[in-house]
């Protein structure tokens, strides 16, 4: 098979324990909108100020959490910094979904996954950012996704977490499974992120994670936001090849990096995805160790790939790897074929050079196909 870069990633300890958590999840120097758009009220945090031209960081959650429980706790580590201080960072909660919303009115229509997605063209122009690059869980990829294939001009680049392109995949049929037995919402919402086995073993980031579920979140309004994600269609994409429908298939045209962990109960739909995405432009990360929140229990390998990530997008070509370990190898992982990212050369636009490119990488001559396991 075509030969594969491997990528392997040292760790340090998970962000959240119960000491940590609560502070974990705190804004920092952060300026808060609520936006008016065709579908309603949305929740707009912004951390920093816009860096000239360059796109910001925008962020999407999951069902169950919003922006702080989602993504604080990545966007706090210390090893994130190097990221933000090049990019401001724009978290979007959900209809709702934000800390201390009020329940909609009796009667409310909750917007479809599509409507969520058309949200986001008037954050942008509200704020007046021109373009993002996107970092989603679950839902939150699912509609970044969606995004991106309606407003491919807004959208520079993807990273996918737990995404699901299917309008019934295999994280809702594990949901589904589980909520036979139960009707609580909480233990419905615990089963989308967590596997059988993370969840009998990782027993302080479950607990920390089901008061956060039940405590901080409205749960009409979940259940309202729960419904809209498995009422989702499918992303209808399909993966281009050469010679045949490269000019006329749907898929991503931007570059984007798939995340999952090995125990997550969406491996078998973000293998789906990659599938359908164009290999030149995807990378598929399978972190070992890990559960359906990735960006809490392996940080450090996250933070490594985002740096990769948007350097290949010819951003930050300086960044230091200090815990990455680079080695050309042949690859026999069970995935099959993984993605690579193709370069997306901003560096000329942007005054950055690549004097600080990591040693033995060249970032216009990358493999074509790309498969990243750690």
């Amino acid at each position: 098979m075509d030969e594969l870069q491997d990528v392997q990633l040292t760790e340090i300890k998970p962000l959240l324990n119960d000491k940590n958590a609560a502070r974990n999840f705190q804004d920092f120097d952060c300026q808060e909108h609520d936006i008016e758009t065709a579908f309603g009220v949305v929740h707009v945090t912004m951390r920093g100020m816009p860096k000239g031209n360059r796109p910001v960081i925008l962020t999407y959650h999951d069902i169950g959490l919003n922006h702080k429980s989602c993504f604080n706790a990545f966007f706090n580590f210390e090893d994130m910094q190097e990221i933000t201080q090049h990019f401001a960072v724009c978290h979007v909660d959900a209809p709702g979904q934000q800390e201390g919303a009020p329940p909609f009115p009796s009667g409310y229509q909750y917007p479809s996954m599509d409507e969520l997605a058309e949200m986001l063209p008037a954050v942008m122009t509200h704020l007046n950012l021109k373009s993002f690059i996107g970092i989603g869980l679950g839902a939150g990829a699912y509609i970044l996704s969606r995004c991106a294939l309606s407003h491919p001009d807004l959208v520079e680049g993807l990273i996918l977490i737990n995404v699901d392109p299917c309008a019934k995949g295999w994280i809702d049929w594990a949901a589904s499974k589980f909520s036979g037995w139960t009707t609580n919402i909480v233990d419905i919402v615990l089963a989308h992120h967590f596997g059988h086995e993370e969840l009998q073993a990782n027993l302080d980031l479950i607990q920390t994670y089901r008061l956060h579920i039940a405590q901080d979140i409205n749960q009409d309004n979940l259940q309202l936001f729960l419904t809209s994600y498995n009422s989702r269609r499918d992303l209808e994409i399909e993966r281009p090849v050469l010679g045949m429908n490269e000019n006329t298939a749907k898929t991503l045209k931007c570059p984007a990096l798939l995340v999952v962990g090995d125990s997550s109960p969406a491996v078998d739909a973000v293998v789906e995805c990659n599938s359908r995405l164009d290999p030149t432009k995807t990378t598929f990360l399978k972190m070992a160790d890990c559960g359906g929140l990735p960006q809490v229990v392996q940080p450090g390998k996250l933070t490594e790939a985002f740096k990769y990530f948007v350097q290949g997008m010819g951003y930050m070509p300086a960044a230091s790897m200090t815990r990455l370990i680079r080695s050309r190898t042949h690859s026999s992982s069970s995935l099959g074929s993984g993605e690579s990212i193709r370069s997306r050369s901003h560096a000329s636009n942007h005054g950055e050079d690549s004097a600080g490119t990591p040693e033995g990488i060249d970032l216009q001559e990358a493999p074509q196909t790309m498969e990243v396991s750690c």
